[in-house]
């Protein structure tokens, strides 16, 4: 196993010396240990080689990287019992200590006990995973205080374009450079923004991989599902529930309408397995009673792309997704929505007022959609109130209270 070892660390040096990546503006603490997470393909490994190529930047010799990737079907035997072999291999082909990034970590059982090991003895350590719990309270426990969390989502379309080479001024609405992020925005609000789309010509195909993958790696055989088929449909009927509140209750009694039998405790289960694979995340009514807080929310695909995978019409449901994802980031842990005697998407209390509407071409549209934020901002004060469009602009001044309509690609550049 030693020799193995140490073929694949020096193959590693060797090929992430000569990589070319691209920075995405993720904020990391430079004498931190790490825990990079997020759904499959978001670019953790990625963000490994990123800072790698700032460490060898500033100095580092390329001997002090040790990077192993556990789905290297070279180490398909490698067990929790073989840990210790790694710094052993290391050390009878380098002198002093490497700084060590462990890609995948969580398809080893029992890792963690030798991170903290590491972490304990001064190494400097980061690690990836693709499923939520590695972030669970057992491994906050074990790993508690020596290492911090960073979650990776897909692409933001800022970051999007950037991968293409196009940066953003202010001035570009005046420029004729809109016209191309118009049009790249158009592949991006269908396709989503994982970073290898650009490789792929069919990205549906690829996006369809990507979700089998999911679905049946992450999710299916981690768990042993027994009834793949009444998962795949909940899954399909939450991409069709996007813009609407979903309880349990319902769910059930629509997989159930279609012949298929399934308990209340077992779709429980199911909603915490697409949320633990970084497929979904959810959030809650503000005007909620404790009590409805866990059983009625609102679900969103973390990518866009792969939501559209399950709609023929997807532009509605696509335009709500990336508003908010982004609002996600923007604000976390501070976004809700209202749901009483009228509805607004998205609320951060004491900052906004969020409607998103693809069209305001139907006066019936635009009545319902202002109105909404008008009766919302008289109980809730806002520094802004916002329509999110597909492609149309226009201010509003109503009632003494001012409301912007913007397009979705502007209002994501903030420009």
């Amino acid at each position: 196993m030693k020799n193995l070892i140490k073929k694949v660390i020096i193959e590693n040096q060797e090929r992430i010396s000569k990589l070319q990546v691209i920075d995405r503006k993720i904020a990391l603490e430079p004498n931190a240990n790490y825990i990079i997470t997020g759904q499959r393909r978001t670019g953790k490994t990625y963000l490994l080689y990123y800072y790698i190529k700032q460490l060898l930047s500033i100095g580092t010799d390329l001997k002090e990287i040790l990077y192993l990737n556990f789905e290297d079907e070279r180490l398909l035997e490698f067990t929790v019992h073989d840990f210790d072999k790694i710094l052993e291999s290391y050390k009878e082909l380098y002198k002093g200590e490497p700084v060590l990034f462990f890609d995948e970590i969580q398809n080893i059982t029992g890792w963690q006990n030798f991170a903290r090991r590491l972490a304990d003895s001064n190494y400097k350590i980061w690690v990836t995973g693709s499923n939520a719990q590695m972030l669970s309270s057992e491994m906050a426990t074990t790993l508690g205080g020596r290492f911090l969390v960073k979650e990776m989502d897909t692409l933001s379309f800022e970051e999007y374009l950037l991968f293409q080479d196009i940066s953003i001024e202010k001035q570009i609405v005046y420029s004729e450079k809109r016209f191309e992020v118009q049009r790249i925005f158009e592949e991006y609000f269908y396709y989503g923004g994982f970073p290898e789309l650009f490789k792929f010509i069919n990205k549906q195909e690829y996006l369809s991989n990507v979700f089998q993958k999911i679905f049946l790696g992450d999710i299916i055989a981690r768990h042993q599902i027994r009834n793949p088929h009444a998962l795949k449909l909940m899954i399909k009927k939450l991409a069709e529930s996007t813009m609407d509140e979903v309880s349990f209750h319902r769910i059930k009694n629509i997989i159930q309408s279609t012949g298929i039998q399934v308990g209340t405790s077992t779709l429980i289960e199911y909603f915490k397995y697409i949320e633990d694979a970084f497929l979904i995340r959810s959030i809650t009514n503000y005007l909620s009673k404790i009590s409805e807080r866990e059983t009625k929310k609102k679900y969103y695909f973390r990518d866009h792309g792969l939501l559209n995978l399950f709609l023929l019409n997807p532009e509605s449901f696509s335009l709500e997704t990336i508003v908010f994802n982004e609002l996600s980031k923007r604000y976390p842990g501070n976004l809700y929505y209202l749901k009483d005697n009228f509805e607004v998407d998205f609320f951060v209390p004491d900052r906004m007022l969020v409607q998103v509407s693809y069209k305001m071409d139907e006066s019936k549209t635009r009545e319902r959609e202002i109105s909404s934020l008008l009766k919302a901002s008289k109980t809730y004060q806002v520094e802004e109130m916002i329509i999110i469009t597909h492609s149309q602009e226009e201010t509003i001044n109503q009632e003494g209270k001012k409301i912007d309509i913007v397009p979705v690609w502007k209002w994501l550049l903030n420009v």
